[in-house]
């Protein structure tokens, strides 16, 4: 693949930003990298339904506070490779993926960051390989273990999860998704948002991504194989330093999640913000960054 060949968004404003194709596993990630490579590595890791354009308004600051930064995106997202087999998106395959990208750098260990399904990843790899996370960062996602428990004990949780049981059709979630411009896709980040989160340039850009050859059923292949693929880590107490931000007003996920997710961690500090929403690194970049740059500078 030519790195340079249409990208789906521009680099972030940072002279040092490339982009890069990097091998982990099975896959080819495209990355977006920039700062000093002597310095200490940062993993920003996006969400569902997104790209490493999520993450852009952060890596200037993070650079510029003394991080070597890498956002990738991840297997089955826009520019990377999309395995065509279901077990490619076991959560032990994602983590790995992680340890893959810190040892292109040839980095034994590396903060690590990820927000919704990147989240997800970022705690799979903090309790799989603890010895490459030196600090955790994660905003709204639960805990594995919490989100299990909430999934089988708390209805409200199951209601708000409704699309994961949904994404378990074949074919049907793709085919809707696609349909009139992605407009299902585009209401549901509009409307799960504060108004004004996204602007029509950016839904340009996310539909250049869905629209990437066989990207929408690798990214919904993402939660067919969690529950088809069951893939659990083997410890549930997190040892890295770990920062929670969650926007309580968070469509799919209930607040209380968050508290109990601080507990399986031995060193853990949750930030709320009752006025955001899921979407919290879009509503609130600046303070998401400056907390994040905080917590790794400790």
């Amino acid at each position: 693949m030519d790195p340079h060949a249409s990208p789906n968004a521009p680099l972030p404003d940072v002279p040092s930003a490339e982009r890069t194709f990097r091998e982990a596993g099975d896959v080819s990630l495209h990355v977006v990298a920039a700062g000093d490579p002597a310095d200490p590595l940062v993993v920003l890791l996006h969400g569902f339904p997104e790209f490493w354009y999520e993450w852009r308004a952060h890596v200037e600051p993070i650079v510029d506070a003394g991080y070597r930064v890498l956002v990738p995106d991840q297997r089955g997202y826009n520019r990377s490779d999309k395995p065509s087999d279901l077990s490619a998106y076991r959560m032990g395959r994602l983590s790995a993926d992680v340890v893959d990208l810190v040892e292109s750098e040839d980095r034994e260990a590396a903060h690590v960051v990820g927000h919704d399904w990147g989240a997800a990843v970022a705690w799979d790899t903090a309790l799989r390989y603890p010895e490459v996370v030196d600090q955790l960062g994660i905003v709204n996602v639960p805990h594995p273990t919490v989100f299990e428990r909430f999934l089988k004990t708390r209805p409200r949780q199951v209601v708000k999860s409704w699309y994961m049981f949904y994404f378990q059709l074949p074919k049907i979630p793709e085919w809707n998704a696609s349909r009139n411009g992605y407009a299902l896709m585009t209401a549901a980040m509009r409307k799960g948002a504060r108004p004004g989160t996204f602007s029509a340039t950016d839904f340009e850009r996310y539909r250049a991504a869905w629209a990437e050859e066989g990207a929408l059923t690798a990214m919904v292949d993402w939660y067919r194989a969690v529950f088809r693929r069951r893939d659990p880590p083997p410890r549930e107490r997190v040892a890295a330093p770990t920062l929670v931000l969650w926007g309580e007003d968070d469509q799919a996920l209930v607040p209380e999640m968050a508290a109990e997710s601080v507990a399986y961690c031995d060193d853990g500090r949750l930030e709320r913000f009752p006025d955001a929403t899921h979407w919290l690194p879009h509503e609130e970049p600046e303070r998401v960054a400056d907390l994040l740059v905080e917590h790794l500078d400790g």
